[in-house]
């Protein structure tokens, strides 16, 4: 059984869920995610909350770390992972995705955050290890 997510992870969780329903407030529904992206980063600037922003992540397979080209959208205060989508809907294989990232980096919590939605709410879940 797993400890409870730490009292800061969750604040930070709840301060980069802040920060999308501010973005998604401006712009709405219909953009690249990459817009989303970054928007998203200049408001975690704003609210002093540190990140780092399409973080490469290695594989270690063999015994050796390889370049895998896999990427984190947002990694919030080195605690929270947050990848983000701007589709139709969400599908099994993004949230395996987010949960993958969980894994590899050794962290409890990822946001799965599709802003392509007429109410955020509805495209926010989160996703525990």
């Amino acid at each position: 059984m797993y400890e409870p997510i730490p009292k800061e992870t969750e604040r930070i969780a709840g301060l980069v869920i802040e920060a999308a329903f501010r973005v998604h407030r401006a712009l709405g529904p219909g953009l690249l995610e990459s817009v989303y992206e970054t928007c998203l980063c200049h408001e975690l600037s704003k609210m002093g909350v540190s990140f780092q922003r399409q973080s490469e992540l290695p594989i270690t397979y063999d015994g050796q770390k390889l370049k895998s080209g896999l990427r984190i959208d947002v990694f919030a205060a080195d605690c929270v992972i947050v990848e983000l989508k701007a589709v139709e809907k969400i599908i099994p294989l993004f949230e395996a995705q987010t949960l993958t990232y969980l894994k590899m980096t050794k962290q409890r919590l990822g946001l799965l955050i599709n802003f392509n939605v007429t109410l955020l709410k509805d495209g926010i879940k989160r996703i525990v290890l």
